[in-house]
C-alpha cells in the first residue's frame, strides 16, 4: 500500500469531523428557540453515565437559554433536514421567532425541552458543569433520556446503526456517510 503524501499548513483548517445536531431550549417566553450546533462530542464521567459534551461560541439566544435554564435537547440532523439546519443557521433569535418553516416540535419525555418530531435521535440533556474558553462556553451534561428511531435494534453501547439515522457531518461543509464498515475486531 502506497503511503500518503503530506505537506505542512499553516494552523488555519478546522478539519474536525462532527455530528451536526440542532439543539433546542426554551425562550424565556416559554417557545422553542433551535439552533444548529456542531461542537458536540461525548465522555464518560464517573461510572457507565455518559455526558453530551457540547461548546458554544458567542452571544446566540440558544446559549444564554442553556446558561439559565440549564437543560436542552440535542436533535441529531439527518440529511433529510438540512434544508431545516440551514434556515435556522440563517435567522437569529434576536430578529423574532424562527417560524418561516413548517416544522413539528413535542416536548422532551424526561425534561422539559422542545424536541424536533423530525430527529431520528435525540438527547434530552442537563447541564451539570461549564468551563468558559475565549467566546465559548463548554456544556457537560449527564443525558436524561434518548430517543430513538424505532427501527434502530440496539443491543449494546456501540451497536447504533448510523445508516438508518443517515446523519449530517460537518467538517465546514456538509457530508453523509457512505456505508457500515464493520465493528471493532472485524480487522484484526
Amino acid at each position: 500500500m502506497e503511503m500518503p503524501r503530506r505537506k505542512n499548513v499553516d494552523p488555519i483548517y478546522s478539519m474536525c469531523v462532527q455530528p451536526a445536531f440542532i439543539i433546542g431550549t426554551n425562550n424565556e417566553d416559554g417557545s422553542a428557540n433551535f439552533a444548529p450546533i456542531t461542537w458536540v462530542s461525548a465522555t464518560q464521567e464517573e461510572g457507565d453515565g455518559y455526558l453530551l459534551v457540547i461548546s458554544m461560541f458567542g452571544t446566540k439566544k440558544t446559549k444564554q437559554n442553556v446558561l439559565r435554564t440549564g437543560m436542552f435537547s440535542a436533535n441529531l440532523v439527518s440529511t433529510d433536514m438540512l434544508p431545516l439546519m440551514d434556515y435556522f443557521g440563517s435567522r437569529h433569535a434576536k430578529d423574532g421567532n424562527k417560524d418561516g418553516r413548517t416544522y413539528a416540535v413535542s416536548r422532551g419525555r424526561a425534561l422539559d425541552v422542545p424536541v424536533l418530531d423530525q430527529s431520528r435521535w435525540v438527547y434530552e440533556c442537563e447541564v451539570s458543569r461549564t468551563v468558559e474558553t475565549g467566546n465559548s462556553t463548554t456544556f457537560f451534561c449527564p443525558i436524561r433520556n434518548i430517543q430513538m428511531d424505532e427501527r434502530l435494534t440496539c443491543r449494546d453501547t456501540f451497536d447504533v446503526d448510523l445508516t438508518v439515522l443517515d446523519p449530517v457531518i460537518y467538517s465546514g461543509k456538509y457530508h453523509s456517510l457512505g456505508k457500515l464498515l464493520g465493528k471493532i475486531g472485524d480487522f484484526l
